[in-house]
């Protein structure tokens, strides 16, 4: 059974960092992108970053902020989110897109407040 656990969210004043983990476990064949999403309150689910094989996309709003990463070895891809804005506040969900079927977490809660 496959299960994705994030982490590292929490609350940060703005202008501050934070580095989100996701952890994948079970068996996942052939994954062909790992994505991070987020979803605001009274908003739809926005994708955030992308990362497929060597190449990584981001959202505008992000954009030279924060930094997609993934360590194959521990079946782990990050976020590190630099300079964040209390806009940034959302509950942030990893994905992984396989050939065996797309897989989702439960969610970190990150909150940008002074």
């Amino acid at each position: 059974q496959v299960q994705l656990v994030e982490s590292g969210g929490g609350l940060v004043q703005p202008g501050g960092s934070l580095r989100l983990s996701c952890v994948a476990s079970g068996s996942i064949v052939g994954i062909y992108a790992m994505n991070w999403y987020r979803q605001a309150p009274g908003m739809e689910r926005e994708l955030v970053a992308t990362i497929s094989g060597g190449n990584t996309h981001y959202a505008d709003s992000v954009q030279g902020r924060f930094t997609i990463s993934r360590e194959n070895a521990k079946n782990t891809v990050y976020l590190q989110m630099n300079s964040l804005k209390p806009e940034d506040t959302a509950v942030y969900y990893c994905r992984v897109g396989s050939f065996g079927g797309t897989y989702w977490g439960k969610g970190t809660l990150v909150t940008v407040s002074s």
